[in-house]
C-alpha cells in the first residue's frame, strides 16, 4: 500500500494522572513527493478549534481576531508539530499521598487504623483514672482496717463455698487476690493499683498496646471490682470491664506497633463496641420512659440538677433555667437515647452522626455534673463509629506520620495488594468469630431485659461482667436530703449546752456556703454512698456506723476520706451522731445567694443517735471489725 493511500492514524497523547489535556489534532501521513496528491483541508475539530469555527461565514484571521487573545495560524501549528512539538509538555506526577494541587490527599473511608489508636488511648485514660481512684481510696474502704475489709469478704465467700471446692469461690468472685497473702491486704491493693497505673500510662502516652497489656488491665480491675463490695457497685464498673474486654481483642497479640500491618482492626470487635454503645443509650432511654412519670411529662430536669449525687457549680446555674429550657432538655434526652442509637445501623454517615451526637451529649453531661468517669467512659465505644477518614483531622499530615502511613497502606490496598495469609491470621480470625458468638450468646438475656416492661438496670449476668445491662436515673428524687455527721467533746450528748460540730466531706454538700466541687472524671466513692444512704436508714448501711466509730477515734485513714475534721489537733470527740437535712439550691439573686450561700438547708431529724466507742464495742465484735483505738 502506498503512503498516499495509507489510512488516517489518530494519535492520542498520554494522559498524565491529574491532568486533562484537550483534544489533539489529527495528523495524516504526508503524500509521496511527485504523486500529485493533495492534502485535504483539516476540519475545524481536527485543528483543535470549536465546531462552530468551521461553519460558513466571513473569514477572520486568527491573528487579528478581536475580543480574545492572539492565536497561531493553523499552518504555523502544523509546522510546529512537524518540527517535533507534538503536544503539551507532560506535567510532573504528584507526590504519593498528595492530590494534583500538591495538598495532602484525604484518607479513604472504610479503614480503622487510626480509630484503633484513638479508642485504645481513650480506654487507657479511663483505666488510669479508675486505678488512681483505687490507689487513693482502697485502703480506707476495703483495706486491712477499711470500712468494709475485703479480707473479711473473701473469707465469707470461702466459708460459703467450703463444701463445693475452691473453684466455686473463685468463679463467684474472680480476683487475683485469691493467689496472694491476705496478711498484708493494703500492700496487695496498692500493688494492683500501681501496676494498673503503670500499664495504662504506657498505653495512654505511646498509643501502643497489645492483647497482653489490655488483658492485664482488665484482670487487675476485675480483681478490684469483685472484692470492692458496695464501693464498687456502680454501673460504670461493669461498663469499664465490658469495654476493656472488647479492647483486648482490638490489639495484636504481641507487637506494640501502633500500626501493625499484619493485624488490621477486626470488624467484629468494632461492631462489638457499637453494640455496646447501642445498649447503653437505649437502655438508659427505656428505663426512663418506663420509670419515673416525670420523664413522660417532661419535668424531670426541673429537679435533676439539684438532686443528682454530686452537683457542680454549672448545675447550680442550669437549675435556675426557665421551665421551657428544662422541657427542651428532657425532649433532647429522649431523642438522643431512644432514636439516635438506631443510626448505627443506617450506613456510614448516620453511624458517624450517631458517634458525634453521643460524644457531644456526654460532654454536656460532664459539664453539668460530677458523674465519675461514667460519661467519659461512654464516649469510648462511640469512637468505633468513626473510620480513619473521619478521625484523620486528629493526626498531623507530615510525611512519615501516622496519617501518612495509613494513606500509603490504603493506596497499596487500592492497587490490589493483599496481606499474606498466615497461620496466625487464621487463628486470629477464628478468635474474633468466637468472640462474636460469645457476645451474641451473652446478649440474649440482656436483650430480653431491654424488651421487658420490668427492665432492670446496671445488672451483670455473669461474674466476668462481659455483657451487662445499663441504665441511669430511671427515677428522679424530687428533693435532696443529706446525712451530716457531727461530733461533740461534751461528756453529756443530751446536754443543752453541748456543741455539735460538722464534719466536711470532699465533695458532697455540707456547709451551705461551700461552692460545689468540680472533679469529673475523678470519683469520691464515700461521697456517692452518702447520697444513697440518705434515702435509707443506717440499718441498711452498716458501714456508716463503722465510719462513726473511726471518727470517735480520730482514725487517720478514715479521716483522709474527709475534707474537714473539726477535731484536728484536738482530743477525739466523745460522741458522734448523724443528722438528716433537706437541701435546696439558693435562688440566684436571692438573699441567701447574696450572703454567699449556695445551699439552703433545713433539719429533718436524727439519722442515727449519738454514739460513743463504748456503745459500739458489741456492734464491732459481732462483725469482726477491730475496735478503733483513739489516736
Amino acid at each position: 500500500m502506498s503512503e498516499s493511500s495509507a489510512p488516517f492514524r489518530e494519535e492520542y497523547p498520554q494522559v498524565v494522572p491529574g491532568t486533562h489535556p484537550g483534544p489533539r489534532p489529527l495528523r495524516r501521513s504526508a503524500p509521496a513527493p511527485g504523486s500529485g496528491a493533495r492534502t485535504p483541508p483539516l476540519s475545524a475539530a481536527s485543528r483543535g478549534l470549536p465546531v462552530w469555527a468551521g461553519r460558513p461565514g466571513p473569514r477572520r484571521s486568527p491573528r487579528t481576531r478581536t475580543g480574545g487573545p492572539a492565536m497561531a495560524a493553523p499552518e504555523e501549528t502544523l509546522r510546529r508539530r512537524k518540527a517535533g512539538n507534538s503536544g503539551p509538555e507532560p506535567e510532573t506526577p504528584p507526590e504519593s499521598g498528595r492530590d494534583p494541587t500538591g495538598c495532602p490527599a484525604r484518607l479513604r473511608t472504610g479503614t480503622f487504623w487510626l480509630t484503633r489508636i484513638v479508642l485504645l488511648r481513650a480506654l487507657a485514660f479511663i483505666y488510669f483514672v479508675a486505678f488512681l481512684v483505687a490507689l487513693h481510696q482502697n485502703k480506707q474502704l476495703i483495706g486491712d482496717r477499711g470500712l468494709l475489709p475485703c479480707r473479711a469478704y473473701l473469707e465469707s465467700v470461702r466459708r460459703y463455698f467450703q463444701g463445693r471446692g475452691g473453684w466455686d469461690a473463685v468463679s463467684y468472685a474472680p480476683t487475683v487476690l485469691w493467689l496472694l497473702d491476705w496478711s498484708h491486704m493494703n500492700a496487695n491493693l496498692d500493688a494492683l493499683a500501681l501496676l494498673g497505673l503503670g500499664v495504662s500510662s504506657f498505653v495512654l502516652v505511646t498509643g501502643c498496646a497489645n492483647m497482653v497489656l489490655m488483658a492485664t488491665l482488665w484482670v487487675l480491675y476485675m480483681s478490684l471490682v469483685n472484692v470492692g463490695q458496695i464501693w464498687y457497685s456502680f454501673g460504670w464498673e461493669s461498663q469499664l470491664l465490658e469495654t476493656g474486654f472488647l479492647g483486648i481483642f482490638l490489639c495484636p497479640l504481641w507487637t506494640l506497633s501502633r500500626l501493625p500491618t499484619g493485624t488490621p482492626p477486626s470488624q467484629i470487635v468494632l461492631w462489638g463496641f457499637r453494640w455496646l454503645i447501642f445498649r447503653i443509650m437505649l437502655g438508659a432511654g427505656l428505663i426512663k420512659i418506663r420509670g419515673d412519670r416525670c420523664w413522660r411529662d417532661l419535668t424531670c430536669m426541673d429537679f435533676h440538677y439539684e438532686t443528682q449525687p454530686v452537683p457542680n457549680p454549672v448545675a447550680y446555674l442550669l437549675h435556675q433555667s426557665p421551665w421551657w429550657a428544662h422541657r427542651f432538655e428532657t425532649l433532647s434526652n429522649h431523642f438522643l437515647e431512644l432514636v439516635v442509637p438506631f443510626f448505627i445501623f443506617l450506613g456510614r454517615r448516620l453511624c458517624i452522626l450517631h458517634g458525634a451526637l453521643q460524644i457531644l451529649f456526654q460532654v454536656v453531661l460532664v459539664i453539668s455534673g460530677n458523674l465519675s468517669f461514667l460519661n467519659w467512659l461512654t464516649m469510648v465505644p462511640s469512637v468505633a463509629c468513626f473510620d480513619d477518614a473521619a478521625l484523620g483531622f486528629l493526626f498531623p499530615s507530615g510525611p512519615g506520620g501516622l496519617k501518612d502511613r495509613v494513606r500509603k497502606m490504603q493506596e497499596e490496598a487500592a492497587r490490589g495488594a493483599r496481606l499474606t495469609l498466615r497461620y496466625g491470621c487464621v487463628v486470629r480470625q477464628a478468635v474474633h468469630v468466637a468472640l462474636g458468638i460469645l457476645v451474641a450468646w451473652l446478649s440474649v438475656p440482656v436483650v430480653l431485659n431491654l424488651l421487658s416492661p420490668t427492665q432492670v438496670m446496671n445488672t451483670s449476668f455473669n461474674s466476668l461482667r462481659i455483657v451487662n445491662t445499663y441504665g441511669a436515673f430511671g427515677s428522679i428524687t424530687k428533693e435532696r436530703t443529706e446525712v451530716i455527721l457531727q461530733g461533740t467533746a461534751s461528756p453529756n450528748a443530751s446536754a443543752p449546752d453541748a456543741v455539735w460540730e460538722d464534719y466536711g466531706f470532699k465533695c458532697k454538700p455540707g456547709d451551705p456556703g461551700r461552692r460545689p466541687c468540680l472533679i469529673s472524671p475523678y470519683h469520691y466513692r464515700l461521697d456517692w454512698l452518702m447520697w444513697f444512704a440518705a434515702f435509707q436508714t443506717y440499718e441498711h448501711n452498716e458501714w456508716i456506723i463503722h465510719l462513726a466509730g473511726k471518727l470517735l477515734a480520730n482514725d487517720r485513714e478514715a479521716l483522709s476520706l474527709l475534707a474537714f475534721n473539726p477535731f484536728k489537733d484536738r482530743a477525739p470527740p466523745r460522741w458522734v451522731r448523724g443528722e438528716h437535712y433537706r437541701y435546696k439550691f439558693s435562688r440566684l439573686g436571692g438573699r441567701h445567694a447574696a450572703a454567699g450561700r449556695w445551699w439552703v438547708r433545713k433539719r429533718i431529724g436524727p439519722y442515727f443517735p449519738p454514739l460513743s466507742l463504748r456503745d459500739l464495742e458489741g456492734y464491732f465484735q459481732s462483725r469482726d471489725w477491730p475496735l478503733p483505738e483513739p489516736e
